[in-house]
């Protein structure tokens, strides 16, 4: 039996109404990750919730950091719509931070920013590795 066999979905149901409200992102050391994302974004960090440090995004979803110190944290990808108008100071904020920033998702263009999809995108690794990206444009997918 398929998975939709055995839980059917109603099709009157939309994509529209299901939102991402809020994801943990491992960190060595949780202030000192959640402090650099919410610096080089232009946010600030909120109180703790339980073991997580919050950044809320504005956009309802909130990036709970998790510190995990037992094992390696696993890289990820985390890729953030900025506004046009704050794009310029976001680079600004990285190279103030000595944080190099890449063109591409393979870190091989650095010091440069692409224009994907009309808009301006760039690449930075955060303080565990996790591969962030800010862009201006959407992707447009098929």
């Amino acid at each position: 039996m398929s998975y939709d066999q055995q839980y059917p979905h109603d099709s009157a149901l939309s994509a529209a109404g299901v939102q991402l409200n809020h994801t943990a992102i491992y960190a060595s050391d949780r202030h000192l990750s959640a402090e650099f994302l919410a610096a080089v974004l232009g946010l600030k960090v909120g109180a703790p919730f339980g073991p997580f440090l919050p950044v809320d995004l504005g956009n309802g979803v909130t990036l709970d950091y998790y510190e995990k110190r037992d094992e390696p944290i696993q890289s990820q990808h985390y890729a953030f719509l900025v506004p046009d108008q704050q794009f310029d100071a976001v680079i600004t904020r990285l190279e103030a931070a000595g944080v190099t920033y890449y063109a591409d998702p393979g870190h091989t263009e650095p010091g440069q920013t692409n224009r994907l999809f009309g808009g301006r995108g760039a690449y930075f690794d955060d303080p565990d590795g996790h591969n962030m990206e800010v862009m201006t444009r959407p992707y447009i997918r098929p």
